[in-house]
């Protein structure tokens, strides 16, 4: 009795750190998940393309632990010790390799390194009780001994014992699902706080921006600007869903802001319209509209449609700024004149609300002069890099200057704008580096890269794994922007392989010199190479740095 009973308390205590390793060799996968936003056909679609690599380290610790399990039963009734070794061996060795794979996880650099949510905290919360229950009910204490069941009684059990490391992308998915609905309340409740705080916000004057690029650059110049009549609040950094809008108003909303600044993201249709109801704006900008996120919204017309949301969500009476330099936007302009009250801005054109002139841009900055439709005009100084930094600034101060800030106001907000932190930050050095490091787009893209072409006389390096989500057009994108860093970088550094082959084609295409075409791994390496490539008084690109569900 004893024996048994010094058995069931091992066994149960084994089921529990099964359950713990289950979860630490799924933090790879959840990552994977929440970097896809948490959509599961994407984590399905991700897991589709790395079957062998997702699959097969966690499969060999449940199949490790069968072998052995299979030896106590073939070996048990002729050698009982051999057998219990088996027995025990079983659970320790799927432990053990579970756990490799987790620490093997950590020790490699995240480009975004999974983020501790409550959502995720969740999600291994309910892998842990699955996986320990599925350990816990079938563990079988030395029932070869016992009861001298066959190898067909025994065995099915214990297929289900190690079952979630046999099938681990699928039971993270199973475990995805299950907690699905609650996820859907939690996430239902928080969005209805939030609107409520800010609908009892009275006077808050409350604006949406959107776009395929620019959304930050205009939402912190606009921040910048603003804050020189206005206690004002934006989203931080790259909060652009209906989560992180809704934490920032819930963590960080006072009766003390005046305006409040939302960034609205969106990969989908109709998420512009979902931010749309949260923040319900008086005011919105719509930075451009461009070929990106192509994979899920399938075709330009349905991201022209998704960032025109941002104009039938308006507050009645509200109105919109919409970049003129760029064609899509006018073509919105044109469509939804009747809809609400719509202004353009940027650099081209005699029907500008706001038009940037007499631009002058520089590696060290930039200097033009700002015209409002009305004839006023006022000349600024920028830090920013970039002509479509200062049609970012023109965006923000076409807002500004429609609530009745004056052009001084507006041109020292201008000379106080900072660049964004990796959207062509100029971090100068014994090797003057260029970030520009968060996403990529084919049209900021070529923007970075004439950026770099504008430093004469030095060493020009670009270092990038290519642009993504871009659909069936990628390879095309890719290749054209393979061509124009031949047309404006000396050396290039080019990481990957699956969306860097097209690169080096148009690259090639230039007849750019094959010496200075390097192919690298990963980032490390490709840093490690500037040594030799790049050196004192060069300058370096960095355009884009891929998450990591995106390197291969």
């Amino acid at each position: 009795m004893g024996n048994e009973l010094v058995s069931s308390i091992l066994s149960y205590a084994l089921s529990v750190f099964m359950g713990a390793a289950v979860v630490a060799a799924s933090v790879p996968l959840v990552h994977i998940l929440q970097l896809e936003s948490y959509q599961g056909k994407m984590y399905l679609k991700w897991l589709m393309k790395h079957i062998g690599s997702d699959f097969v380290p966690s499969f060999v610790a449940g199949a490790a632990a069968l072998a052995l399990r299979a030896g106590y039963v073939l070996i048990g009734g002729t050698n009982p010790l051999i057998g219990r070794i088996c027995y025990y061996l079983a659970d320790i060795v799927y432990i053990a390799m579970l756990a490799v794979i987790y620490f093997s996880y950590e020790k490699k650099p995240h480009v975004k390194p999974i983020a501790y949510t409550g959502r995720v905290k969740r999600l291994l919360a309910a892998e842990f009780i699955l996986a320990t229950l599925f350990s816990a009910m079938f563990f079988s204490p030395l029932l070869w001994d016992k009861y001298g069941l066959t190898w067909i009684v025994y065995m099915p059990p214990m297929i289900i014992r190690y079952l979630p490391g046999l099938i681990l992308p699928l039971f993270v998915f199973i475990c995805y699902i299950i907690t699905y609905p609650i996820e859907e309340g939690v996430k239902q409740w928080y969005l209805n706080d939030a609107k409520r705080m800010l609908k009892e916000h009275e006077g808050l004057i409350r604006i949406g921006i959107t776009g395929s690029y620019g959304k930050t650059g205009v939402k912190y110049a606009l921040s910048e600007i603003l804050s020189r009549k206005y206690n004002t609040l934006i989203t931080p950094g790259s909060y652009n869903t209906p989560m992180g809008v809704t934490r920032t108003v819930r963590e960080h909303l006072s009766d003390a802001n005046e305006a409040f600044v939302a960034e609205m993201g969106a990969r989908y249709v109709g998420d512009i319209k979902t931010l749309c109801k949260l923040v319900h704006p008086q005011y919105g900008i719509i930075t451009a509209v461009g070929k990106q996120h192509l994979e899920t919204f399938k075709s330009l017309d349905n991201i022209i449609n998704t960032k025109a949301e941002l104009i039938s969500g308006l507050e009645e009476g509200g109105c919109c700024f919409l970049n003129g330099d760029d064609e899509n936007c006018r073509r919105i302009y044109k469509e939804y004149a009747s809809v609400r009250k719509l202004y353009l801005y940027g650099t081209e054109g005699d029907d500008l609300y706001m038009k940037a002139e007499s631009i002058k841009v520089t590696s060290e900055g930039s200097t033009f002069d700002l015209v409002a439709e009305d004839g006023a005009k006022v000349s600024c100084t920028a830090q920013l890099l970039g002509r479509h930094n200062i049609v970012n600034l023109t965006a923000a101060a076409a807002l500004a200057y429609k609530l009745g800030m004056g052009l001084d106001e507006i041109a020292a907000g201008i000379a106080g704008a900072r660049p964004v932190e990796h959207r062509l930050q100029l971090i100068p050095g014994a090797v003057t580096v260029i970030d520009d490091a968060f996403n990529s787009n084919p049209v900021g893209s070529k923007e970075a890269l004439r950026v770099l072409g504008s430093f004469e006389g030095k060493k020009r390096v670009v270092v990038t794994p290519g642009m993504v989500e871009l659909g069936a057009e990628e390879a095309e994108l890719n290749r054209e922007f393979g061509r124009c860093i031949a047309e404006n970088a000396d050396v290039a550094i080019i990481i990957g392989k699956a969306h860097a082959d097209p690169i080096c084609e148009g690259i090639a295409e230039r007849g750019f010199d094959e010496a200075n075409l390097v192919r690298v791994a990963s980032l490390k390496e490709a840093t490690e190479k500037l040594a030799q490539y790049g050196g004192a008084g060069s300058v370096v690109l960095f355009e884009n740095d891929l998450p990591d569900n995106y390197n291969e």
